[in-house]
C-alpha cells in the first residue's frame, strides 16, 4: 500500500480521517431524501416521463446505499462502530439486498491486494475496452433487467447458504453435503430477515402514504438503473488502467459534474484514489484531501480522468 505520510502531514492525517456524526447523517439524508423525491414525483405526476427519471434517480441513490454500506464497512461515516453497523444495515445495505457485515471483510481483501490476483474484485476490472456494440449490449442487460436478475439470483443463493458471498464474477458453491435442514433455516434467517423487514418497512411506508404501487420503483430500479450505475462507477475505480501493480495507476480518481455525482459517484466515491491512500477517511472529508494531492504532486504519478464520459468512451474504444 502507498505511504500517504509521503504528501501528508500527521496532523492532516489525523484531521481527514476524523469523523463527524453531523456530517455522517446529512451524507445518509441526502440519498433518502433524493429517495423519497422520487416516490413523490411519481406519486403527484405519474406519467411514464416521471417514471423513467424516477428509476434513474432512485438506481443512481440505490448506488448512494452501496456506497453509504462501503463507508460503514470501513467504519468511516460515524464516530461510533455500532452507528457505522446500524446504518449500514438498515439504512443502505439491507434495503438494497445486501449485508454490511458480509461486505466489510470482503472488501477488506480488495484493498489489501489491489490489483493483484488475489482481488476479489480484479474480475470486475476485466472485458474493458470492449467494442462499441460489446458495450452497447452490456447497458443494455443492465437496463432491461438480465443483469440485475442474474445479480439478485446470486444474492439470494448467497443468502441461502449455496454460494460463498462475493460481489465479483467469481462463483464459488459452498459444500451442502452434511449440511442439515435446521442449518438452512437457521442461514436463511440470520442472513434474510434484515433484508425482507427493512423492504416491508419501505413498502409500509408508501402503504401509509396511500401510493403502495410506488414499490415497484424500487424493485424496478434494482433490477435496472443501478446495476446500469454500478457498472459505470466501477468501470472508473480499477478497469482500463495503464498497470494493475502499479499501485498509483492501478486505481482512478474521476472527477464529476451534478449528473454524474447523481448517478455515479454518490458521496464522493469518484474520489477513489484518495480512498485507497487512507482508507479510513470519511467521504465527506474526500473532497478537501483530493485538493491537497494535487497540490502535492500526487497525480503527477496517479490517474484523474476528467469526466465518466470519457470512461465511457475509452470503455468504447473510442477517443477521448
Amino acid at each position: 500500500m502507498l505511504n500517504p505520510g509521503v504528501y501528508l502531514t500527521p496532523s492532516e492525517r489525523k484531521e481527514l480521517s476524523t469523523k463527524s456524526n453531523f456530517k455522517g447523517w446529512l451524507e445518509v439524508l441526502h440519498t433518502w431524501g433524493w429517495i423519497a423525491f422520487a416516490f413523490a414525483l411519481v406519486g403527484f405526476f405519474p406519467n411514464i416521463l416521471t417514471i423513467i427519471i424516477a428509476l434513474f434517480i432512485i438506481g443512481g441513490k440505490q448506488l448512494g446505499c452501496a456506497i453509504i454500506m462501503h463507508d460503514a464497512g470501513h467504519y468511516a461515516i460515524f464516530k461510533e462502530k455500532s452507528s457505522n453497523d446500524f446504518v449500514g444495515k438498515w439504512l443502505a445495505s439491507y434495503p438494497i439486498l445486501n449485508d454490511v457485515m458480509k461486505y466489510r471483510p470482503y472488501h477488506l481483501q480488495h484493498h489489501l491486494t489491489t490489483g493483484s490476483s488475489e482481488d476479489p474484485d480484479i474480475s470486475l476490472t476485466k472485458g474493458y475496452p470492449a467494442s462499441m456494440k460489446s458495450m452497447l449490449r452490456k447497458f443494455a442487460r443492465d437496463l432491461f433487467g438480465a443483469t440485475g436478475i442474474k445479480a439478485q439470483i446470486g444474492m439470494l443463493s448467497m443468502h441461502l447458504g449455496y454460494l460463498k458471498y462475493s460481489l465479483s464474477r467469481e462463483i464459488q458453491k459452498l459444500n451442502q453435503s452434511e449440511r442439515t435442514w435446521g442449518a438452512f433455516f437457521k442461514v436463511t434467517w440470520q442472513n434474510l430477515h434484515g433484508p425482507i423487514l427493512s423492504n416491508l418497512m419501505l413498502f409500509g411506508i408508501l402503504w401509509a402514504f396511500g401510493q403502495p404501487y410506488l414499490y415497484l420503483l424500487w424493485i424496478g430500479a434494482l433490477l435496472t438503473t443501478f446495476n446500469f450505475c454500478l457498472r459505470v462507477r466501477s468501470m472508473a475505480e480499477h478497469a482500463m488502467v495503464d498497470d494493475m501493480t502499479d499501485l498509483y495507476r492501478n486505481t482512478r480518481t474521476t472527477k464529476a459534474n451534478w449528473l454524474e455525482r447523481m448517478l455515479f459517484a454518490p458521496h464522493h466515491v469518484n474520489y477513489h484514489a484518495e480512498h485507497h491512500l487512507m482508507m479510513g477517511v470519511p467521504s465527506y472529508n474526500l473532497p478537501k484531501m483530493h485538493q491537497l494531492l494535487i497540490e502535492r504532486g500526487f497525480y503527477d504519478k496517479g490517474l484523474l480522468e476528467t469526466g465518466y464520459w470519457n470512461i465511457v468512451k475509452q470503455a468504447m474504444s473510442l477517443k477521448k
